[in-house]
Order: structure tokens, then C-alpha cells, then sequence
């Protein structure tokens, strides 16, 4: 559930010294008048504050605004009240502890923008930070994400279904209210839905068919476990619990669409952002953007198979620090994939992708003989071009989700990027695998686990 998005994006030039400085990320929200960018510019100018990204884009809940993203290496964070031989002075030690650079920022840019605040702050990388665009590191970065949606689902296009229904309209921006206040770690929120969205719901889940095998297993067990029916819409509370004692897998609520970087971002955390806002009633086979059914239905059975998990965290892993250019690349794989994607299984082809699983016209013409099926390929994948308004002309069939993943896993170390990542599911963060400590650290960890391989598999030797 993601899009990209052309907003503009302004690289400083950072010197050498930077390359070991903490990054951070903030957003802030100015009117739309002549300066206004230039007076809160001039403020980071003076407290030599030197940007390495700043991204804008209107915002979605104040009319003639704009909301600026940005990221910053700080220049003197680490010299405050510093002797050149590294000491503080005696006097400084008396005095009340400096503002940090970050403090520093907010204070600054208070009078001059609204609604400014921190995003997350990214501990050392001896990459250029230049080069590299900031990136989650710890679960609850991703919460910067709720205010950088792309489109919310309250703000529909003329040719929505719902958008002439002000009662349809009041409801989906209730629901993308909550999804914003949502913060990691707190209960998901729960929906109590309406009996005409249950009876939405219950339309899209009798056309359920094609599915591939694992999709028709994992199904049973979400009707046991997480209140599937056709006369009820499950909670995410329930499915998010589900998951995580299948494959770790997470979900979160979402306001609506999320740039790419920001979705496939939170992959690898192995969190999966999700909408809660169900499509109009008067086109329940329908829907021109992800709703609750598309990510229920289609999206969430295959994030409790491990093969699938295990592809979808690959991507996520591969679109951390990645170039604009290589996220472009990652997402057409998402997209023949996850989305749009068919598997062959037997003298059978069966679809796995969300969008033709939660779309019953689609669904039965990607399995017809009108379309082209190519076989899957990530280096083909990812430059392949696809419209987003109408059916496929080109689908591709992976073997399985297995084959696909070890593909991405091939295609991601051929990125430009400088550096390797790894998810440490007991602290939920990214550990940067940039120095040669944190490399041998890894290598301790994955030999304890050959030797626990290597004795399982003893023990299976003696009672075979």
C-alpha cells in the first residue's frame, strides 16, 4: 500500500567531517507566502545546521500549507562546551547541560513554522550522509510515517465512488483520525463498523477464489483465530497477533497511501502499514486504492507463511539507505509481486497478489489467456513499466515465494549502497554492518546458530 512521489528534494554537500555525525529528522509546517521557507532555512543556517535531505509536499490537513521533512547532521553537537583537549571546563560544569543541537532546531524554528517536532534520530553510520538518504532505525521511528502520507482517506478524487457521499466522507475521516494518533507499542485500534460496511465486506469475501495454496491454508486459520467471516471485519489487534506468532509479522494502522521509501521501509521492521477505511458501498468489487478489504483479504493471509514473510522482509532490508533510483526499482518488484503477482504451482498458475486477490475482475483476466505471463526475473522486474488505472498487460510468475526471495536477496547486493543492514528482532532495530566489530559480532551470532543446526540435526540422525 504504497505510492511513489515526485516531491522535491534538495541534497546539501556535506564534508568529510560529517561522515561520522548522528542524523535527524524533523518536520515542520510553514504557510504559503513569499520567504516563508527562506526565514527557516536562514534559522538552520545560523546554528550551522547542514541539511542532507528536505522534502515537501502539501499538507493534508491544513488548506495553504506545506509540510517540510528534513534531515540534519549536526556540526557541533559533540564540541559543546569542549576544551581542545577534550575536557569541559570547570566553570561549564556548573552551568545547566547545553540544548542539543536538535533542541537547539526546535526552539529556533518554533516562532517561524507550526507544528515542529522530531521525527527520529539515526545513531552513527561512517557512511556519506550525503549519499544516503535517512532511514528508520528502531520500530518507533516508523511513526514519523503518520504525517507523511501521501494521500489521506478522507480526500477523495472526483471520480471516486465516495466522493459525493458526505456521509461515506465523515466516516473514512473519522477512521484516518485514529489511524494518526496511533503510536508503537499502544493496542491497535479497534472499529466498530457500520452493518452497510460489514455487508461490503461480506460481498469482496464471497468472490474469494484462485488463490494460491498457501492463501488457501492460512484462511481456515484467520476464520479460528482473528474472527474472519463473511458477516464480520476482523480487528487488526487480533490479526496483528496473529501474525507475530506466525512469521513476527506485524500490522499498523495507516491514514492512506505512503510513498515507497516509506512503505517498504517499515518491511523491514517487518511491520505492515494498513488502512482501516473500507470502499463505497455502491461498488463493493471496486476500489482505486488500498481499503481494508484489499489489505485484509489480499495482503495479510500470505504474512503468515514464512517464505512469503521472509520475501517481503528482503525487499524492505534492501529499500533501507537505498537511492531514489533503486527504491523505483524495489517498488516495480513489489508491485509484479506482492500486488500483482502469480506463482506457478503444479500445471497450475495461481495468483498471490493482494491487488488480484481483492479484485475479482482483475483476478479472472490475469488467468485468462488475454494477458502476457512472463517468468520472474527481478533484473526484468524492476525496470518493467505498469499502468496503475487499468488491468496488466504483462504479469509475471514466480516459481515460489522461496525462488523470488533468494532472486531479490541476488538483486539487492548489486544496489549502490555502501553499506549491509540486518533487523535484530529482540530490540525491533537495524544494526548497520559498517565496521569491522559489528561484523564479526554478526559472524559470532550466526555461528551459535549453525552449532544449534548442526545439533538438531544430529539429534534428527539418531532417531531416523
Amino acid at each position: 500500500m504504497f505510492k511513489s512521489t515526485d516531491s522535491a528534494s534538495l541534497h546539501s554537500t556535506s564534508a568529510n567531517s560529517q561522515h561520522q555525525l548522528p542524523r535527524t529528522s524533523l518536520i515542520f509546517s510553514v504557510s504559503d507566502r513569499v520567504g516563508a521557507l527562506d526565514d527557516c532555512l536562514s534559522a538552520l543556517k545560523e546554528l550551522q545546521v547542514s541539511l542532507t535531505r528536505i522534502e515537501s509536499r502539501p499538507s493534508r490537513t491544513r488548506e495553504q500549507d506545506y509540510d517540510f521533512f528534513v534531515d540534519f547532521v549536526s556540526q557541533n553537537d559533540h564540541q559543546v562546551g569542549q576544551r581542545s583537549d577534550g575536557k569541559r571546563p570547570a566553570s561549564v560544569d556548573q552551568r545547566p547541560p547545553p540544548l542539543s543541537q536538535a533542541e537547539q532546531v526546535i526552539k529556533k524554528l518554533q516562532p517561524l513554522t507550526k507544528n515542529v517536532r522530531l521525527v527520529g534520530s539515526s545513531s552513527q553510520i561512517s557512511v556519506n550522509a550525503e549519499q544516503t538518504p535517512w532511514f528508520p532505525r528502531k520500530i518507533s521511528d516508523l511513526d514519523g510515517f503518520a504525517e507523511k502520507v501521501l494521500e489521506m482517506g478522507e480526500e477523495l478524487d472526483s471520480d471516486h465512488p465516495g466522493a459525493k457521499d458526505p456521509v461515506y466522507r465523515k466516516r473514512r475521516a473519522e477512521i484516518t483520525r485514529i489511524a494518526r494518533t496511533y503510536r508503537t507499542g499502544h493496542p491497535l485500534p479497534r472499529i466498530e463498523y457500520t452493518k452497510e460496511e460489514t455487508e461490503t465486506w461480506g460481498a469482496v469475501f464471497r468472490h474469494l477464489r484462485h488463490a494460491c495454496r498457501e492463501h488457501l491454508y492460512i484462511f481456515p486459520l484467520l476464520e479460528q483465530n482473528c474472527g474472519y467471516r463473511e458477516d464480520n471485519i476482523p480487528q487488526l489487534e487480533d490479526i496483528s497477533r496473529f501474525l507475530k506468532e506466525c512469521t513476527g509479522f506485524t500490522l499498523r494502522p495507516v491514514m492512506g497511501l505512503l510513498s515507497s521509501r516509506d512503505f517498504l521501509n517499515a518491511l523491514a521492521f517487518r511491520v505492515f502499514n494498513s488502512t482501516q477505511y473500507i470502499r463505497h458501498h455502491s461498488k463493493p468489487l471496486y476500489t482505486p486504492e488500498p481499503d481494508v478489504c484489499h489489505e485484509l483479504l489480499g495482503h495479510v493471509p500470505l504474512f503468515a507463511d514464512p517464505d512469503f514473510a521472509d520475501f517481503s522482509h528482503e525487499i524492505g532490508l534492501a529499500s533501507l539507505g537505498a537511492s531514489d533510483e533503486d527504491i523505483e526499482k524495489l517498488s516495480t518488484i513489489y508491485w509484479f509481486t506482492v500486488e500483482f503477482g502469480l506463482c506457478r504451482q503444479g500445471d497450475e498458475v495461481r495468483a498471490f497478489g493482494a491487488g488480484l486477490l481483492s479484485s475479482f475482475g482483475e483476478l479472472e483476466y490475469s488467468l485468462s489467456d488475454k494477458p502476457e505471463r512472463r517468468p520472474f526475473d527481478a533484473n526484468k522486474v524492476a525496470i518493467q513499466k505498469y499502468p496503475i488505472t487499468e488491468y496488466q498487460p504483462v504479469y509475471f510468475v514466480a516459481d515460489s515465494f522461496k525462488d523470488a526471495k533468494d532472486k531479490v536477496r541476488a538483486f539487492a547486493a548489486n544496489l549502490e549502497r555502501p553499506f549491509s543492514v540486518r533487523y535484530n528482532p529482540y530490540t525491533e532495530s537495524i544494526e548497520v554492518l559498517d565496521t569491522k566489530e559489528k561484523v564479526v559480532h554478526y559472524a559470532q551470532n550466526i555461528r551459535s546458530e549453525m552449532s544449534n543446526l548442526c545439533d538438531a540435526l544430529e539429534k534428527l540422525g539418531e532417531h531416523a
